[in-house]
């Protein structure tokens, strides 16, 4: 067989994989909240890989590499305000957002939860917050679907729109039918996948570049600011890759998974095995980056051509093809898991927030599942014909989307989990404000302009929101009773699970005691 056969082999196995968890989550699936949140039944591994392989996407072993391999280790800042960003939501955000969702109406999407949250009649936050939903998603779409198109294109010569339409496809297929449930499985597998190749091909680099020290001779020879995380650096660009942080509150397809565990005392597991996780990825795809740079010092004759592709062709350099087919396919895990997340929020956001809320309140959760699977569809359609010319790099697409969501919910989501006083007026007005403010930020430029549009973005929303609630406020019992419910079931919960392992340890104690 030929390299790019074995290639192609293990591209099959991985998608007939994927296919066949679409078709079992099908199965499973039989009303609106199956489809949209597996019923709150994930358990604490698969919501913090689910989340991690949601969110990292491409990112982690295209756009990462490639910015590292091409400007060194200062555009490493990202992903140390990433790291912390994560470890701060699953802190602060996961289970106050676990007991809240179900408290207030059971909440099963973002935008419901903040309408019930703060009892707005009127719909428009509800409204409002579907369309930025929908407005900000079909970007952050695009961009994994332009990954996917770069992918195929840079790994089997493709043409890059037919690469682009088949991880379109085989995504959108197990996402339309096999819902939350099948994104979230996919997504744990995939999460496996990314873990294992970001460890595999840095540490096999090291050994064909001399290890760590000829490694770093190579990359002084290119560069010696390649090994610093200050060469080249100004306080406004340190700054604005950790801002990248403060987008994680305000992500609807990360904080859903928070909605979706089973109970939220389980969020500090999820939060170790997402940390553990994240951690050693990042530094697998920082490895990468710098292990290439070192091969093709070290090997002139080669030529890497793009260098967000430095993850995919130090793979194929380095193993057997049908291994460099299965690392390929973590690629494409990476690409994928984060479409379909962003699919299905979308969809909620259509027929969950838009459609039930603006159209038809009433009507069998069969129908709904259907019109869920269609907005999926449709969602995919606007986001592919966006794709269809590559415009943007990979990480300028997702960087917009991230700030929008950032700066749009973040604020939003942290003032409703744990401030009495904000009202629907403040919560309107200060979501309207930040994504406006990063529609506009993001598009101006030079001094001051140059800071990532999420921090005026976020910074305003939070400013007007609490001015706005304040100046509105009205005491209303029924939040504050519910306010309180929750903090009650968190406590529980918590409770609970310390009951419950005290119970473990007596059993293991009593066991040893036998013994």
């Amino acid at each position: 067989m030929s390299d790019q056969a074995y290639q192609a082999l293990a591209m099959i196995i991985y998608l007939a994989a994927m296919l066949f968890i679409g078709w079992w989550s099908f199965r499973k699936t039989t009303d609106l909240g199956d489809y949209m949140l597996a019923g709150r039944g994930l358990g604490p591994g698969v919501a913090a890989l689910s989340a991690g392989a949601s969110d990292m996407s491409g990112w982690l072993l295209m756009g990462l590499p490639g910015a590292i391999y091409a400007a060194g280790l200062v555009e490493a800042w990202i992903a140390v305000g990433l790291t912390v960003g994560a470890w701060l939501n699953w802190k602060f955000v996961a289970p106050r957002l676990r007991t809240y969702t179900q408290v207030s109406s059971n909440s099963i999407t973002i935008p419901s939860f903040l309408e019930s949250r703060l009892k707005d009649t009127s719909r428009a936050l509800r409204i409002a917050s579907g369309i930025i939903i929908l407005a900000f998603f079909t970007f952050y779409v695009s961009s994994g679907m332009v990954a996917g198109g770069v992918f195929f294109e840079s790994s089997f010569g493709w043409d890059y729109r037919t690469g682009m339409l088949l991880v379109a496809a085989v995504t959108v297929a197990y996402t339309l039918f096999g819902g939350f449930l099948a994104v979230s499985y996919t997504d744990f597998v995939q999460g496996v996948m990314m873990f294992l190749a970001l460890l595999a091909v840095p540490l096999v680099g090291l050994t064909v570049v001399g290890g760590p020290a000829g490694a770093a001779a190579s990359i002084r020879d290119v560069d010696p600011g390649l090994l610093s995380l200050t060469s080249g650096a100004t306080v406004l660009g340190v700054v604005s890759a950790l801002a990248w942080g403060l987008g994680y509150f305000g992500q609807p397809h990360i904080i859903v998974r928070f909605m979706a565990i089973r109970s939220s005392a389980e969020a500090k597991a999820g939060r170790r095995i997402g940390l553990g996780w994240m951690i050693l990825s990042v530094l697998g795809a920082l490895a990468t980056a710098l292990v290439g740079v070192a091969y093709f010092q070290q090997n002139p004759g080669a030529d890497l051509g793009d260098p967000e592709t430095v993850f995919i062709t130090m793979g194929q350099v380095l193993f057997h093809p049908l291994v460099a087919g299965f690392l390929l396919a973590a690629v494409l895990a990476a690409i994928m898991s984060t479409i379909s997340s962003q699919l299905l929020v979308s969809s909620s956001a259509l027929v969950e927030d838009l459609y039930r809320t603006a159209v038809r309140k009433d009507g069998s959760d069969r129908q709904f599942v259907i019109l869920g699977r269609l907005g999926v569809l449709l969602v995919s359609l606007v986001a592919a014909a966006m794709a269809w010319t590559q415009n943007d790099t990979i990480l300028g697409l997702v960087a917009f989307a991230w700030a929008g969501f950032g700066a749009a919910f973040g604020p939003t989501i942290l003032l409703a989990l744990y401030w009495r006083r904000l009202t629907a007026a403040g919560a309107l007005a200060g979501m309207v404000v930040g994504a406006v403010t990063v529609a506009v930020w993001g598009n101006l430029e030079g001094g001051i302009l140059d800071l990532y549009e999420i921090v005026p973005g976020f910074v305003l929303n939070l400013f007007v929101a609490v001015v706005v609630s304040l100046v509105v406020h009205r005491h209303d019992q029924e939040v504050t009773d519910e306010f309180d419910a929750a903090l009650q079931l968190l406590d529980d919960d918590e409770s609970d699970a310390a009951a419950a392992r005290a119970d473990a340890a007596d059993a293991r104690a009593a066991g040893r005691t036998t013994a």
